[in-house]
């Protein structure tokens, strides 16, 4: 179930699709994707986050739609900074998730406290398939957290939305594909 224009106007949606293309975070050619699918363009979100003031653009669009309560979570690498950029904004504390747990030390999956019972929203760059963020989920809720939504800047409208529904968490997009191929920077 992908909330269309959740939280956030169209002008704000506007300008992050004005944003993301003006930074050339839209690039075309042939790419692999993280679900290992191939696609004739990629969103690469680090060329928005790279720069202070267009990662705080996103940081305050996705401060807008963070619930009292909310802690914050993302998947290494992509969403660290939006992460961190969003926290800064609202000052909650963060979760960082590990793709692989580290072979030394603690060895966990994550950084950062998860209190039993504590309610998180994730924090994506981009969403294809929901994979990735299906499996912050599946580690959140491993330590004890609910979670029951997924802040992405950019869904690529490729199957996120019905994924994650059928965990229960509602995908909410900065802005869709389908919203970039119509914007103009």
């Amino acid at each position: 179930m992908v909330a269309p224009e959740v939280g956030g106007s169209g002008d704000e949606r506007a300008e992050v699709a004005r944003l993301l293309l003006a930074s050339g975070a839209v690039k075309f050619g042939t790419f692999t994707l993280t679900s290992g699918r191939t696609s004739t363009f990629y969103i690469d979100v680090k060329q928005v986050w790279t720069d202070p003031g267009r990662l705080r653009v996103i940081a305050r669009a996705f401060a807008r739609r963070i619930r009292p309560g909310e802690r914050l979570a993302g998947m290494e690498l992509g969403a660290v900074p939006l992460v961190v950029a969003t926290a800064l904004e609202i000052g909650r504390p963060i979760v960082v998730l590990r793709k692989q747990p580290k072979d030394h030390g603690t060895q966990q999956l994550f950084e950062g406290e998860v209190p039993a019972g504590s309610t998180f929203v994730l924090l994506e760059d981009v969403t294809t398939t929901g994979g990735s963020v299906l499996r912050s989920v599946e580690i959140l809720r491993a330590a004890g957290a609910t979670v029951d939504r997924a802040l992405v800047v950019v869904d690529r409208e490729e199957g996120a939305g019905p994924t994650l529904a059928t965990a229960g968490v509602i995908l909410e997009p900065l802005v869709t594909l389908e919203e970039l191929r119509h914007a103009t920077p």
